[in-house]
């Protein structure tokens, strides 16, 4: 993965005169990589350091959580990385321009790597990436299929463990969660018998012994796998971390997304952990809302304020953001349609009016409009 299109080329066909290697897909943005990556069959990725958007250091962490088995080679004409690249476990770190001789010394270390440590065992590599949808629904794909469960609970048991993924959660909780009616002793049977079919469902998808029991607690252990929530907690930490945001990472989940957590699904354990999620989406577009505003990007703007009310339609503080938007852009007839809009909403859904700083916003609006 290169964003030069010059040095992608180049360096494919440096790898090509190795009869050991196969190049099976390059990339040069980092979108294209989130639509196709996830189903390729790769043990080794040639990625560049400085790229826009998100840069080979971020680039390596992702695929690391797509497969910890990937061996990661780094691209660049700067040294200054070096530290940081063999932070993540990066087997080699290439400088430019590359000799035939330093990337076959890259190579054969490996190869021995591969063969002495046995990193990247058949299973793994033809384990198929299960892909879970958790905003509009919860949604599970095994290969662009809708995967098939046995019974409702067994679906539901599945969406609570993954909730809880790599926690232990004690058996009694998950039957408060999902039996709360039913009488104790018949709980726990029909808690087993769910557990046996969600073990064979998952076992024929490629991912036995995913789920253990022990000292009275269920933990569902993942590993290989695509989905909306992590992606977005993953933007959010990495954000934390650096104290900025990936844009090309934000757009390409902004464009996947299909409504509140979990929608539509009647599951009442999850509406604390649906609020947690649906604070965190907007957290997330009142990021790039701040980053559109920053380099002026007024249609990109403008486009998450609507999808930021429409994920929350009741915010008077995105209403007076938008009606911002439509004022800066001369467009006051729109930015007096959204106040009307939301005083209506607002009136019919909860029987409130909009704060007094949204309403004095109109007034503005209006004031100046009967002026000109």
């Amino acid at each position: 993965m290169d964003d030069e299109p010059l040095a992608l080329v180049n360096m494919e066909k440096k790898l090509k005169e190795f009869n050991s290697i196969e190049v099976v897909k390059s990339f040069t943005t980092v979108k294209d990589l989130l639509a196709e990556g996830p189903r390729l069959d790769f043990q080794v990725a040639f990625l560049d350091v400085e790229m826009p958007g998100m840069n080979g250091l971020e680039v390596a962490q992702l695929l690391k959580e797509w497969n910890k088995n990937i061996f990661i080679v780094f691209v660049t004409a700067y040294r200054d990385y070096a530290v940081q690249a063999f932070e993540i476990n990066s087997i080699d770190y290439l400088l430019k321009p590359i000799s035939k001789t330093r990337l076959e010394t890259t190579i054969n270390r490996i190869q021995d790597l591969h063969l002495e440590n046995k990193s990247i065992p058949i299973q793994i590599q033809n384990k198929p990436v299960l892909t879970i949808q958790c905003f509009g629904g919860f949604v599970v794909l095994h290969n662009n299929k809708a995967v098939h469960w046995r019974t409702l609970k067994t679906k539901e048991l599945f969406a609570f463990l993954f909730s809880n993924l790599n926690n232990h959660v004690p058996r009694d909780t998950i039957i408060d969660a999902l039996w709360a009616d039913t009488e104790v002793k018949k709980a726990r049977v029909q808690l087993h018998t769910t557990v046996s079919y969600l073990r064979t469902t998952l076992s024929a998808l490629g991912y036995s012994e995913v789920i253990q029991y022990a000292n009275g607690c269920y933990i569902l252990q993942l590993e290989d796998f695509q989905c909306d929530a992590h992606e977005l907690e993953h933007i959010l930490n990495a954000k934390s971390e650096t104290g900025k945001i990936s844009i090309e990472r934000a757009e390409a989940l902004i464009q996947s997304y299909q409504g509140d957590y979990m929608a539509s699904l009647d599951y009442p354990w999850m509406t604390s952990k649906a609020s947690f999620m649906n604070n965190k989406f907007t957290l997330l577009l009142h990021d790039l809302v701040e980053h559109y505003t920053a380099i002026h990007d007024v249609k990109k703007r403008e486009q998450i304020l609507l999808l930021t009310i429409e994920h929350n339609p009741y915010s008077d503080k995105t209403i007076q953001q938008l009606m911002k938007h439509y004022i800066e852009v001369d467009n006051r007839a729109s930015a007096v349609k959204v106040y009307h809009n939301f005083k209506n909403t607002l009136l019919a859904d909860l029987d409130i009016l909009p704060k007094q700083e949204t309403t004095e916003l109109f007034n503005a609006i209006s004031v100046e409009n009967f002026n000109l």
